[in-house]
């Protein structure tokens, strides 16, 4: 961590910043598709899929063919979620990070940087649904980087800066793919409070859980 500096974003590292964040979210496209995939419903209709056309056919070829094609385009679908989410980011703040982070004294926008390359991003802002707490959003390290404890550091200026502020909590939001996310949120003392499934028809279908974690500050 010697050579990594956690400081306030600047306009020269939009580009960056959007990077790291896209090649964040796409690295769970294949977690999502085995999510899609251990679901029920989508193992049903693969089944009958299956056997419906081996029964009409007497044909292996065909139904193995059928769901090859299936599988395929469900992967698809993944990736257009994700492509869609991510689009979604960037129109809504992410475009104009210094608007919505950069103008309140409420919130803020860090990168991690090492070796003058931006390695690392997290932000806050305050909790549209929790009005005593700040919203941890935007985290994000390049796989190259991750091991070193940027993560917990970017964390830790968030809280730090959230007590500062005189909030009561940090609270963030992660999903059932983002299991390393969890793994490092519990550890930096984070606690689950809620799960439920996003709003979006599609999200409904895939049964892709939310999970809302929270961080209670202890002032001096």
């Amino acid at each position: 961590m010697d050579n990594i500096q956690i400081r306030k974003y600047r306009e020269e590292d939009a580009a960056a910043v959007k990077e790291i964040f896209t090649m964040g979210m796409s690295e769970h496209v294949p977690a999502s598709f085995m999510h899609l995939l251990k679901q029920p419903p989508a193992q049903m209709l693969l089944m009958c899929l299956f056997c419906a056309l081996i029964t009409s056919s007497k044909s292996f070829l065909l139904p193995v063919l059928a769901v090859t094609l299936l599988l395929a385009a469900a992967r698809q679908f993944v990736v257009y979620m994700f492509n869609r989410y991510i689009d979604t980011s960037l129109k809504k703040d992410l475009n104009q990070i210094g608007e919505t982070y950069l103008k309140g004294k409420d919130s803020c926008f860090w990168v991690a940087e090492c070796d003058g390359c931006v390695v690392g991003s997290v932000a806050c802002l305050p909790a549209e649904r929790a009005p005593e707490c700040l919203e941890l959003k935007r985290m994000s390290v390049r796989r190259s980087h991750r091991g070193m404890g940027i993560a917990k550091a970017l964390c830790r200026t968030v809280a730090s800066f959230t007590r500062d502020r005189g909030y009561a909590a940090v609270v963030l939001y992660t999903s059932v793919v983002q299991t390393d996310a969890q793994k490092l949120y519990e550890h930096m003392g984070y606690q689950k409070t809620r799960e439920f499934v996003a709003p979006e028809l599609a999200a409904k279908i895939l049964n892709f859980t939310l999970f809302e974690y929270r961080l209670d500050l202890h002032r001096d």
